[in-house]
């Protein structure tokens, strides 16, 4: 399917989007995060707690790149790997400032010659995780049940020129905050208890793996210890 629509929610309507506007410290870098799910676009309207907007819109992907981050053929290494290369991390250990930089070189996906990438969304809950794992202190197994058991949402983001020269404004739909920020905190304490319960587990970790271990083994990201853990 050439063409599909991507929502936007946002407390504003956006009828132009516009790379130029875009934060070069979000999830992909710079660009316009989009979701292809109607009611999540909803929540995320309204996440600060006042009414908003859903704008719709209808994308023609031919001739675009897209990366699946979640498609099997990556791993929550490489998302965690593109968050560290773009994201502001509070990075205060040696062993986190270490895996960083180890994760970048040896995980990180070239995105350059993307025009769309499509991933998890990380909210504070999925953010809380990455910087767990990148501290040494949530082991590879749980970061990610928790990410898969959190469900925040995929984003889709367009992250070229040519990718903004394919998306066609359709409507903007008013948003009730009393419907959809409950909607959207709960889903994100849903997270972060997933979150608790997955740490309070992080003791049974003989055959699991941490930041630490990666860097100590200098796994690479086909490393069979690793693709074991995340395939289970």
């Amino acid at each position: 399917m050439n063409t599909y629509t991507l929502f936007h929610g946002s407390d504003q309507i956006v009828e132009i989007p516009d790379i130029a506007f875009g934060n070069e410290h979000n999830d992909y870098g710079r660009g316009f995060y989009c979701t292809k799910l109607e009611e999540m676009a909803k929540e995320w309207a309204c996440k600060n707690g006042t009414d908003g907007f859903m704008n719709r819109y209808i994308i023609d992907s031919r001739g675009l790149r897209e990366l699946h981050l979640s498609d099997g053929s990556h791993t929550v290494l490489n998302w965690i790997a593109i968050l560290l290369k773009y994201r502001t991390f509070s990075l205060e250990s040696a062993v986190a400032i270490d895996a960083r930089e180890y994760m970048i070189n040896h995980f990180a996906v070239d995105t350059s010659d993307y025009d769309l990438i499509t991933g998890f969304r990380a909210d504070d809950s999925y953010f809380r995780y990455a910087e767990s794992f990148v501290d040494n202190t949530l082991p590879l197994r749980n970061l990610n049940k928790a990410l898969q058991l959190g469900k925040l949402g995929m984003q889709t983001a367009l992250v070229s020129p040519k990718a903004f020269g394919q998306i066609k404004f359709v409507e903007a739909v008013p948003v009730d905050r009393n419907i959809y920020y409950p909607k959207f905190v709960a889903r994100d304490l849903n997270a972060r208890r997933t979150y608790r319960e997955e740490i309070a587990k992080a003791a049974t970790y003989r055959d699991d793996i941490f930041v630490l271990d990666i860097l100590r083994e200098e796994m690479k990201n086909d490393d069979p210890r690793i693709q074991r853990i995340l395939l289970e």
